[in-house]
């Protein structure tokens, strides 16, 4: 199995050699309590080694319950916020036909829960109203709003059409072993469940059967994704591959040279939703203690024609992390045109993945000589067994980073507030004082 590289000449411009490598010792650091569990947050580290455990027999439990609900199911509505979804959705997009995203053997995967957007749910609806659905429910407690929303509605849906008995044998639960209202519900109604482990926290849960069942449902190989983070694992935490201490050392190394803000650039759209997981992962374990790194993404060439003007020439207190991807899927060439309207001539007979290819180091180039420093991380190409590799490069990477910038990269406090000032907006039972005070706040 080809590896993915970490290439960082393209920030020497920027920081020296020397410089990066002066973070080794708190990198080595930060993998050490990775795998011993001494760091901050060391009760969320289940995710470290949860690719090796990960048993056949599990994977053969959700690949049997994915080939059921593809059997009965037209569509299948994953409901889950945050973690509990986003790491499916980057692998199905990515695997997927970009004209037909969430289809493979019949079977459509579509998300809800991971808004509150009125218009979203009653169009959900209105889809669902003529077709076989079931539903995977995702959270740990059961009690999170936006999903907890999500579930009541389809679920009332699903029972109306099918009643309760079959609509039981619709839903699957993914939450707690033992605690909560997710869990005291599956076990009353008799849904099919899986655990999602108190040492992972949602960020880093795609390995685990928040991400495989969704994954495997839609038609993709559960299997080939773990071996790849099987592989990337062993290699990480046995040393022989340091492409994660790499990329937490450069970015640190830039970081604290006045770069605030890292774009992910990816040159192929199938890689959108992957970017919009890193952005989860990356901001909500590092951003604290008024601390972090900025995540953000864009994806090019389309954001060459918007956000490039401002990357190229805008305040210089960004840099960029590119995922190269070595090898497409398909072939497609650029014909010969005998008017020559458009002037495309120059390059008929070219695949169509060369000229982007010259497009994405034409754009390097320019923003490195723009005062862009750019990490590059190259992939050989958009598989199953290779954003398994990518999935656990980047969580170790986050977990070392975050212990290089001395922060917990396992919790999330900040995420609390918004919710404490929503629920004494909406009056919900135990906020009453707080309910008080923010209408004092308000002058109400």
């Amino acid at each position: 199995m080809e590896k993915i590289q970490v290439l960082t000449d393209g920030v020497l411009d920027t920081v020296a050699q020397s410089t990066i490598d002066s973070y080794a010792a708190a990198a080595a650091n930060g993998l050490a309590k990775l795998t011993d569990g001494t760091g901050a947050g060391n009760d969320f580290l289940g995710w470290v080694k949860l690719p090796e455990e990960i048993t056949l027999s599990l994977l053969d439990d959700i690949n049997a319950t994915a080939a059921s609900l593809r059997e009965n199911c037209e569509v299948v509505v994953a409901i889950g916020i945050g973690g509990s979804y986003l790491g499916a959705k980057a692998v199905i997009e990515a695997l997927g036909n970009s004209f037909a995203a969430y289809k493979h053997q019949g079977t459509q995967v579509l998300f809800a829960g991971q808004n509150i957007g009125e218009d979203y749910l009653a169009e959900l609806q209105e889809y669902l109203a003529d077709k076989k659905f079931g539903i995977i429910v995702i959270s740990k407690s059961g009690t999170t709003t936006e999903p907890a929303i999500a579930f009541r509605i389809l679920k009332e849906q699903l029972e109306k059409q099918l009643g309760t008995e079959e609509a039981r044998k619709r839903i699957v639960a993914i939450t707690d072993e033992h605690r909560g209202a997710l869990r005291t519900l599956a076990n009353t109604e008799g849904y099919k469940t899986y655990v999602i482990p108190d040492n992972v926290g949602g960020r880093f849960s795609v390995l685990t059967p928040v991400g495989l069942l969704p994954i495997a449902v839609a038609g993709y190989d559960i299997q080939a994704l773990v071996n790849g983070a099987v592989e990337m694992e062993k290699a990480t935490l046995n040393g022989s591959d340091k492409s994660a201490l790499t990329y937490a050392m450069t970015r640190n190394a830039l970081y604290n040279n006045g770069k605030k803000i890292e774009i992910l650039v990816n040159y192929n759209p199938k890689l959108h939703f992957l970017a919009e997981w890193w952005k989860q992962l990356y901001g909500e374990s590092e951003g604290k203690d008024n601390k972090g790194i900025f995540p953000a993404a864009v994806d090019n060439t389309t954001d060459l024609h918007s956000m490039g003007q401002w990357i190229q020439e805008g305040e210089r207190t960004i840099f960029e992390t590119v995922i190269s991807v070595e090898n497409s899927q398909r072939e497609l060439r650029i014909p010969f045109d005998e008017a020559n309207l458009d002037g495309l001539n120059y390059i008929a007979g070219k695949r169509i993945d060369e000229v982007n290819k010259m497009a994405e180091l034409g754009t390097r180039l320019a923003h490195i000589d723009g005062g862009v420093p750019n990490i590059r991380i190259v992939i050989p190409a958009i598989e199953a067994s290779v954003l398994g590799q990518l999935i656990y490069f980047f969580e170790a990477a986050c977990g070392i980073s975050g212990y290089i910038l001395d922060v917990n990269p396992f919790n999330q406090p900040g995420v609390e507030a918004y919710k404490r000032n929503m629920f004494a907006l909406l009056k919900k039972p135990g906020y009453e004082k707080e309910t008080e005070a923010i209408q004092k706040k308000l002058g109400k």
